[in-house]
């Protein structure tokens, strides 16, 4: 389950996944998060604490999340990917050279300096 960090500054989108993660997850949370902060700040700055093993994501919510990256391609200004994975933490450091705007990975330790790297 996908869920909003309400305490985030308001120029973040940020999430919290637990569980099991779904398409639906994205389509009734994540997609109008992103939408509404598009509307207001014409870019994405966006925070995933990942709180759940990445297998627990569906092929639908991959899908999902793909779409969203592609659609909104040039809106990306930031995003931080809060775990304990050093993999997801490489993986998305690297991402930065593929994809617009700045990716990077941070240690659950580190969520006060991810939340303001990505505020910035």
């Amino acid at each position: 389950m996908i869920t909003l960090i309400n305490e985030a500054p308001k120029n973040i989108a940020a999430f919290k996944a637990t569980g099991a993660v779904s398409k639906e997850n994205y389509q009734t949370v994540v997609i109008p998060a992103i939408e509404r902060l598009i509307a207001r700040t014409d870019q994405i700055n966006f925070l995933l604490y990942l709180d759940t093993d990445i297998a627990n994501f569906t092929a639908g919510a991959w899908f999902e999340d793909a779409m969203l990256g592609l659609k909104n391609l040039g809106k990306w200004h930031r995003a931080a990917i809060v775990t304990d994975s050093t993999t997801i933490i490489s993986f998305t450091n690297a991402f930065s050279y593929i994809m617009p705007g700045e990716f990077k990975g941070f240690a659950k330790e580190k969520y006060d300096d991810a939340i303001l790297w990505v505020s910035q």
